[in-house]
């Protein structure tokens, strides 16, 4: 079963779940990281309260992230079609996978700001520091090991939903999955996908961990 084709193909689909999850994360990234300093600002305990703003945000953001994968996945086909000139494949998965993990990225942003201790924002504002730069200069770097952490566990969460695209035809590991293990019977290829998929999950936090290791004041 598993001859030079088959290998080939595996080899591809671990190059498009790669590919997928990676400008995924880092696109979601690029929309939830402001959006969960947004949320933290505009709090009513932060340093910038805005009480409707904050409100909106975070209705948008928990209404996205209650809506299944699968479902939103069926639901953006069009938008997908009209971005990228096709529903299938591995580039037309990230679209979905970016609307479904902005907002996922922005709680778990929000959740890794909320853990800066007060007493340090308190002490950058009574020296006249701008909310820009206790943005820049205080929240993030202080948040920056959690931070780190929490980018490694969005990461196997979205790798986690480009495999689930596999349903649609959406590329990578979990379309060979399913097209090769599910629809024809053959367990020991979705054994090999799934293992390969826990490899990768397991490599994304072995790195994370040590990047947000190395990055923590504390552990020094």
């Amino acid at each position: 079963m598993f001859n030079a084709q088959m290998m080939q193909l595996l080899a591809k689909g671990i190059w498009e779940t790669l590919y997928m999850t990676l400008v995924s994360s880092f696109l979601a990234y690029l929309l939830g990281l402001p959006l969960g300093l947004l949320l933290i600002v505009t709090d009513k305990n932060g340093i910038r309260p805005m009480r409707v703003l904050n409100r909106l945000l975070s209705f948008v953001i928990n209404f996205v992230r209650s809506v299944p994968f699968l479902i939103l996945l069926i639901a953006v086909i069009p938008f997908t079609r009209f971005l990228v000139g096709t529903s299938v494949g591995s580039t037309a998965t990230i679209v979905p996978l970016v609307l479904a993990s902005a907002p996922f990225v922005a709680r778990m942003v929000e959740s890794s700001i909320k853990e800066v201790d007060r007493g340090v924002v308190e002490a950058a504002q009574s020296m006249g520091a701008s909310p820009w730069q206790i943005v820049w200069k205080v929240l993030l770097p202080e948040a920056k090991p959690s931070l780190i952490l929490n980018a490694a566990i969005a990461t196997t969460t979205i790798l986690g939903y480009s495999a689930m695209a596999g349903f649609v035809g959406g590329g990578g590991l979990g379309t060979i999955s399913i097209n090769y293990g599910f629809y024809r019977y053959q367990s020991d290829v979705m054994l090999v996908t799934v293992l390969l998929l826990v490899v990768i999950v397991q490599v994304f936090q072995e790195i994370g961990m040590r990047i947000a290791m190395k990055g923590d004041k504390r552990s020094h």
